[in-house]
């Protein structure tokens, strides 16, 4: 089939390799593609760059979410489902294909595609870039170049059709989405599932802290926000107190009685995550913070003080016994045989210790 320009797109021009079905999907902010992909230099030998087959998953770019390359959104609209196609486009279309490709190698190799990328919009990214870790990459980096994409679409989903990744929620999208997983991780925890409710909680608390970011911190709008990040924190901290992951919850409670220093429950979480690692200073500390800042909950201090210094006395009983137990299986020095201690007399003879 001959070249034509696609879409009166300038710098671009299209060849089907295999037809499609149907007719062209039609689609809204939020649909997603699901294709595979092929890059090629506009060589003479068509030198392959990158091959998703290769990399053994295939794409997803969800329309309207500034894709980075924002000419693959333009490309996969002009295709119907079933098609593979062939894609010629000029320079000014490519130029920030060195970093897409930075990030989906690092992600097909298990690693952050974001690691050590600075808050900057994309093209401040690229100059500061020494290298991408990548020589051909960095060759497309310093000398933009045409390039072709041979492209495979197999799917297109509405917005409603598949479960959307936090990032790709609108505001609104996430502000519903919250009470949801709310509701879910406490039915959750009702059946003792507390493994599936933390990711309820947790997930929750991402799309919190993704609409935070665009806040000023202790204004109105974040100060919101943050009174409904809390109770899920908490939600979560207590799944990791049943799922025995303490440091976890150490970790977390102490993060948030940074900024909220009179969370008691926090306080009485933390404290029972020192007691069940045995420091014991630090959960009496905490545990008497908490009856100091909510007078309700003195009766559950006072149990758990209880239950922590029955615990701490058989713990030390049972180190004595173990030191002991260590001590008399020490082998003797030399080999030789023990002997009884003596006492030197004034006459310098030596005499058994009664």
């Amino acid at each position: 089939m001959e070249e034509t320009y696609l879409l009166n797109v300038e710098g671009v021009k299209k060849k089907i390799l295999h037809g499609g079905r149907g007719e062209l999907p039609k689609l809204q902010d939020g649909s997603k593609f699901t294709f595979h992909f092929q890059t090629l230099k506009d060589d003479f030998e068509r030198t392959v760059i990158d091959d998703s087959r290769e990399a053994g998953m295939p794409m997803e770019i969800i329309v309207g979410k500034m894709f980075k390359l924002e000419i693959w959104e333009t490309l996969l609209s002009s295709m119907r489902i079933g098609e593979v196609a062939e894609f010629w486009c000029d320079a000014i279309h490519t130029g920030m294909y060195a970093l897409v490709s930075r990030g989906m190698r690092r992600i097909a190799e298990g690693r952050d595609p974001l690691e050590g990328q600075k808050h900057r919009c994309g093209m401040g990214n690229m100059f500061d870039y020494h290298s991408t870790g990548y020589d051909d990459l960095d060759e497309l980096q310093r000398t933009p170049q045409p390039l072709i994409f041979i492209m495979e679409l197999f799917r297109v989903e509405d917005p409603s059709a598949y479960k959307r990744d936090t990032w790709a929620m609108s505001k609104e999208e996430k502000l519903a989405a919250v009470p949801v997983l709310h509701s879910e991780g406490n039915r959750l925890v009702l059946r003792r599932e507390f493994a599936q409710a933390a990711a309820k909680y947790q997930e929750a608390v991402i799309c919190l802290r993704n609409l935070q970011a665009k806040e000023k911190p202790w204004e109105d709008g974040w100060l919101k926000l943050e009174s409904l990040v809390t109770p899920l924190v908490l939600n979560y901290c207590q799944c990791q107190l049943e799922l025995g992951e303490y440091y976890e919850v150490l970790e977390h409670t102490t993060e948030l009685l940074q900024k909220h220093n009179d969370n008691a429950k926090a306080y009485f979480k933390r404290a029972k995550a020192h007691a069940a690692v045995w420091n014991e200073r630090e959960a009496r500390e905490d545990f008497q913070r908490v009856a100091h800042l909510d007078p309700s909950m003195a009766a559950a201090v006072k149990k758990e003080l209880k239950q922590l210094g029955e615990r701490m006395r058989k713990k030390h009983v049972e180190d004595r016994k173990r030191y002991q137990g260590l001590f008399h299986q020490l082998p003797l020095l030399g080999g030789t045989a023990a002997r009884p201690l003596t006492k030197r007399h004034s006459t310098g003879s030596r005499a058994p210790v009664p």
